[in-house]
C-alpha cells in the first residue's frame, strides 16, 4: 500500500484492533486510530483519546481518509453499555462521520451467527448494525467473525487465568463446535479487504478452516498442564451467569458458545486466497501459551 494511503480504525485499544494497527503500520499505511482509552502508539499512526469521539475533534483529522474500519462493539450489556447504545446508535454516529469525512470504504465486525432470523439482544444488535452500513450507500465488507484467538485475546486469556488456578470448567457437554481463526489471518484479511475489488460489498463469515468442539479446544490448548477439565451443568452456568457479575461466563457469551455456529470458510478462502494458520497445530505448538 502507498504511503499516503490513510486509515481509520475505531476502538483502537482492543486486542483485533491493536494486532491490525500493527499489520497496517508495518506495511506504511498513515493510521488515524481511535480509542475511549489511552494507546500505545505505532509508527505511521495519529492516535485520538476520546471518551464520546466527539466531532469537532475527530472530523478535521479523518477527512478524505480512504477507509474505516469499525471495531468498536460490546458482547455482554451492562448498565452504562448496552447492545443497541453501542452495536447501533454508535454504529449510526460512525457512519455519519463517515460521510461528513468523505470515506470511501467501511470494514465491520458483527459476529458469527448474526442473521435476520436470530431472537437473540446480542445478534439482532449487529444485525440492525449491518443493515445500516448497507443502507449507506458507501463500499463496505462486513465480517461475521468465529472466536479470534492470539496470546491475548479474551478467551485465551480466560483459558490461561483457569489453568492458573488448575481447573478449566465446561459449561454442559462441550460437545459444541467453535470455529476458531488466527489474529494474524484476520490482519491479512481486514487489510485485503480495504482495497481488492473482490471484498466490495460483502458480508463473509471470518471463520477458520476447521470447526472443532469446545471440549477438544480446552483439551489441547491445556495439554503438558496437568490442569483438570470439569464439567458444569449448562443450568448451573447460566445462573452464574445471570447472578454473579464477576462469573466468567455472561449469559450471551454462553448463547454464543453452545449456539454451534458454524461459518463459511470456503468463501473466505476463495475470495482471501490467503494459507490460513491450522489452529489444532497452533494450540499443539503451545504459541498461545
Amino acid at each position: 500500500m502507498e504511503k499516503d494511503f490513510q486509515i481509520v480504525i475505531t476502538g483502537a485499544s482492543g486486542f483485533v484492533a491493536k494486532n491490525v494497527r500493527k499489520h497496517l503500520s508495518e506495511n506504511n499505511v498513515k493510521l488515524i486510530s481511535i480509542s475511549r482509552k489511552n494507546f500505545k502508539k505505532f509508527k505511521n499512526e495519529t492516535k485520538i483519546v476520546s471518551r464520546n469521539y466527539d466531532e469537532k475533534n475527530i472530523l478535521p483529522k479523518i477527512k478524505n481518509s480512504y477507509g474505516l474500519i469499525h471495531l468498536v462493539g460490546i458482547g455482554k450489556q451492562s448498565i452504562k453499555n448496552n447492545y443497541n447504545l453501542i452495536n447501533v446508535d454508535f454504529t449510526k454516529k460512525i457512519i455519519n462521520l463517515s460521510k461528513k469525512a468523505k470515506i470511501k470504504k467501511i470494514v465491520y465486525t458483527s459476529g458469527l451467527g448474526v442473521s435476520k432470523s436470530n431472537s437473540l439482544g446480542y445478534f439482532i444488535s449487529k444485525y440492525q448494525a449491518e443493515k445500516l452500513i448497507i443502507k449507506s450507500n458507501l463500499d463496505y465488507t462486513i465480517f461475521r467473525p468465529s472466536y479470534i484467538v492470539g496470546k491475548d485475546d479474551l478467551f485465551t486469556k480466560y483459558l490461561k487465568k483457569q489453568i492458573k488456578k488448575g481447573e478449566i470448567q465446561i459449561p454442559g457437554s462441550g460437545n459444541y463446535s467453535i470455529q476458531p481463526i488466527y489474529i494474524n489471518d484476520v490482519c491479512e484479511i481486514i487489510s485485503k479487504s480495504l482495497t481488492d475489488k473482490k471484498f466490495k460489498k460483502q458480508t463473509l463469515d471470518l471463520v477458520g478452516s476447521e470447526s472443532i468442539s469446545y471440549q477438544n479446544y480446552v483439551k489441547l490448548f491445556s495439554r503438558k498442564t496437568q490442569t483438570r477439565i470439569k464439567k458444569i451443568s449448562l443450568e448451573t452456568a447460566y445462573h452464574d451467569a445471570i447472578s454473579k457479575p464477576q462469573s466468567e461466563f455472561g449469559v450471551d457469551d454462553l448463547n454464543l458458545l453452545i449456539g454451534d455456529f458454524k461459518g463459511d470458510h470456503k468463501k473466505l478462502l476463495n475470495i482471501s486466497k490467503i494459507s490460513f494458520q491450522s489452529i489444532r497445530e497452533l494450540l499443539e505448538s503451545r504459541r498461545l501459551l
